[in-house]
């Protein structure tokens, strides 16, 4: 209730409300929510920095030319210590929507890095310098990056698809607040229908291999609701042990692969009859609706 409520305020109020809760969250932590760590594609590299409480943000380098570009960077400071550390050469930020623990770090990372090239989809988002669009494509190097238009979460969220010439079986896509592990994003400025599109007819028809990286460490409590829409399920099951095992050493849950999410997670399978049977709906946009409500005061 309490974020519907902050989300409703105009856009400044609610943008200071969230920046100090998530610094009263930052003070009051303990260390970094998950170690950082690296996932290596024949072509790219991906960095995952662990960020506030439970963010994510990602250092996507370009092998062939050192270049790279940083999705969502809300700590400035642990960016800027990855660019040094890993030898690249800082581009292009890569923003998948206006909340504050996703662009807040914008501003100060351009005043510290100038010449950044800043893509987002919508024009809350500050020190914007390219409006994507639905297919607006870019590259990194020799790396292509096409945008797809996801809204729901907010009216103007955009996921990033990343490729690189000949390798496609090397893809990565970067879904913010849209897609989780397990889960997906509350429908904050949008429609079951939006999801539905987002989830099944967008990252749904992205190659199976795809890795996913999501904007969040949601993986366990996403995947304890799962559990409960769909109890026979031993896809979730497995996921849960494996999740539950990564955690107590600290480590990050992300990446999964679009093949896994239809596996195991209730919001990509809004299809299947026993995800219908939870919800007591036989459409797949009602039964997105219905379990989005349901995961919203689920306390499991």
């Amino acid at each position: 209730m309490l974020p519907r409520l902050v989300h409703a305020l105009p856009f400044g109020l609610s943008q200071r409300i969230t920046k100090l809760y998530f610094q009263a969250l930052v003070w009051n932590q303990r260390g970094i929510h998950s170690e950082q760590s690296s996932q290596e594609f024949k072509a790219m590299d991906v960095k995952i920095l662990p960020a506030l409480q439970d963010n994510y943000m990602y250092l996507i380098v370009d092998k062939a030319t050192k270049e790279a570009a940083i999705v969502d960077p809300v700590e400035p400071k642990t960016v800027l210590k990855a660019v040094d550390e890993y030898g690249v050469k800082l581009t292009t930020i890569l923003t998948t929507h206006h909340h504050w623990d996703h662009a807040g770090g914008n501003e100060d990372l351009v005043k510290q890095h100038p010449g950044l090239e800043v893509y987002g989809g919508d024009d809350r988002i500050t020190t914007l310098t390219k409006k994507a669009e639905h297919n607006t494509k870019l590259n990194v190097g020799k790396l292509n990056i096409q945008c797809l238009f996801t809204p729901c979460h907010t009216s103007g969220h955009i996921c990033y698809y990343v490729t690189a010439p000949d390798d496609d079986n090397n893809s990565a896509v970067f879904t913010g607040d849209t897609l989780f592990l397990g889960g997906c994003g509350r429908f904050f400025e949008g429609t079951a229908e939006q999801m539905h599109k987002a989830l099944i007819e967008i990252l749904g028809q992205l190659p199976d291999s795809t890795k996913v990286f999501c904007g969040h460490e949601y993986s366990l409590q996403n995947l304890k609701f799962a559990a409960h829409v769909e109890p026979d399920n031993e896809e979730i099951k497995k996921k849960i042990s494996w999740t539950q095992s990564m955690r107590e050493k600290n480590k990050p849950t992300v990446p999964s692969t679009i093949s896994e999410e239809k596996l195991y997670n209730p919001f990509m399978r809004v299809m299947e009859p026993s995800v219908m049977k939870h919800a007591k709906k036989n459409d797949a946009i009602e039964t997105m609706r219905a379990i989005r409500l349901e995961k919203d005061n689920f306390r499991g």
